[in-house]
């Protein structure tokens, strides 16, 4: 089979070439039937990647590379064409390697139309809808069209089973586990070293929910993740962060509560709370809007189904009724002594 190789310059082309954690490299190979791989010349010592396939597919995918994957200096983004914004032009964003953001279900188009024409949206649904995703698309769209000057995200810190306090390092590398999500977010949308300048112009913010306490945020994007993590306290203390300019989403689902005390959940009751309030729209999004593996909708459902089943009811008779009143059992020969937790004594 024809193959064609792309000696590699430095570090930064194998970055543009690869992009972060090999998705350019991936994408390639979805988009043009070709197998990418990576070989060192013994003899030189350099490497190359190589692209074996079909005589055309091998002839696009090297036109795609070569037009936008030249060497770059150290820092620099490789140009690139928005292709998928030609070909889809509803796309709410086109990543850094052109691939359009598209709601792909009834109920996420209302939520994009929901941001668009509102001021705070609060998203509603299980694992795997696009919450946090298409609400980062949408803020980073904004940012482009100049709407608002930066993007703030947040989150509460909330254990679920694990302790802080048994995760190796300092304070940052304690929190980064729970903050990692909206990280793979912005990498796959921008890339990593946009990403990476646009952290450190704080252009995008990603910070905990308890560092947003008497802030006031002015032209900015501002998006609250896993909100069903915040108590009704933490849920008003951030929606009044908002200053003028600003937009707010705040994303969650009711069905995976990690507060002690589940009934506390400020996202659950916020519906409530802020009923009739102009400029506010509550989304639901439900199974169907799942855009992961097919099973996560099966999951989702049997937990559904599981979750409205009756609660089993006591049994009423047997040992029950006799540990209920304090009586002893008798076991086997070792009759225990009534109302006590020992042996009888045997003469």
């Amino acid at each position: 089979m024809p193959v064609k190789k792309i000696n590699i310059e430095n570090a930064d082309h194998a970055l543009a070439l690869f992009g972060h954690e090999d998705a350019n490299l991936r994408y390639v190979e979805r988009r043009f039937k070709v197998h990418a791989f990576v070989r060192r010349d013994r003899a030189s010592g350099g490497i190359s990647l190589v692209l074996r396939g079909s005589t055309k597919r091998l002839s696009e995918a090297m036109d795609y590379l070569s037009g936008h994957h030249q060497p770059q200096e150290a820092g620099s983004e490789p140009a690139r064409e928005n292709e998928d914004s030609r070909a889809c032009p509803q796309a709410v964003f086109t990543t850094y390697f052109n691939r359009g953001i598209v709601p792909k279900t009834g109920n996420q188009n209302k939520y994009v139309e929901a941001m668009e024409s509102n001021d705070i949206v609060v998203a509603i649904g299980p694992a795997g809808t696009g919450k946090t995703f298409l609400a980062v698309a949408y803020a980073l769209k904004c940012l482009n069209d100049k709407k608002v000057s930066r993007i703030v995200l947040s989150r509460p810190v909330v254990e679920a089973g694990e302790k802080l306090g048994f995760l190796p390092g300092d304070l940052y590398e304690k929190l980064y586990p729970y903050l990692k999500p909206l990280y793979d977010a912005f990498f796959a949308m921008l890339g990593p070293e946009k990403f990476k300048s646009m952290q450190v112009t704080e252009t995008i913010e990603i910070v905990p929910l308890a560092y947003m306490r008497g802030r006031t945020l002015e032209d900015a994007f501002i998006i609250l993740d896993e909100a069903q993590n915040t108590t009704q306290n933490q849920m008003k203390m951030f929606l009044t962060r908002m200053g003028q300019g600003s937009r707010i989403v705040v994303t969650g689902d009711i069905t995976q509560v990690d507060l002690e005390n589940k009934k506390l959940s400020g996202l659950e009751i916020s519906e409530q709370i802020l009923a009739g309030i102009d400029n506010v729209v509550f989304i639901r999004l439900d199974e169907t809007d799942v855009v992961r593996h097919p099973l996560v909708k099966r999951v989702i459902r049997a937990y559904d189904d599981w979750e409205k089943r009756p609660a089993p009811q006591p049994h009423s008779g047997g040992l029950g009724r006799l540990e209920s009143q304090g009586d002893a059992t008798s076991l086997g020969d070792g009759n225990m002594a009534r109302g006590h937790g020992r042996p009888a004594s045997i003469p």
